[in-house]
């Protein structure tokens, strides 16, 4: 399993990603949504954990790019500010979940767990498809 995890908080990225590689879980993390795309692009996660509040663009244009880079990707919101509306806009859009800041981190696991095997059943029904 590769995990990104996006979001302008360095230190809070950097706590997210220790976690995860301390459960043996690959995983980087961006600081912006434009080193985000670059990432998608060279690392290829299965999972991106995207904080909603970027500095350069906004977390609703991060997820349209990303998807349109790889419709694969799921994708876990993170908002500490309670910008729900922004939240609603990404669920319809396919987004997996989204976490409130501050994160539990056995509920952070559990839920890119969840997000990664909902990628697997979908790129293997895909590759069903395609026979």
């Amino acid at each position: 399993m590769k995990v990104l995890v996006v979001d302008n908080e360095k230190g809070f990225a950097s706590v997210l990603t220790n976690h995860l590689r301390r459960r043996k879980i690959e995983a980087d993390s961006a600081c912006s949504a434009a080193q985000a795309l670059e990432y998608v692009r060279k690392f290829q996660p299965d999972v991106l954990v995207l904080d909603l509040q970027m500095p350069d663009i906004s977390g609703l244009d991060v997820f349209r790019q990303i998807k349109v880079l790889d419709s694969t990707i799921e994708v876990i919101l993170v908002t500490g500010n309670g910008s729900f509306d922004m939240v609603i806009a990404c669920m319809q859009l396919g987004a997996f979940d989204y976490l409130m800041k501050p994160i539990d981190l056995n509920h952070f696991l559990d839920t890119i767990t969840g997000a990664f095997e909902n990628r697997m059943r979908a790129l293997k029904e895909r590759s069903h498809t395609f026979r």
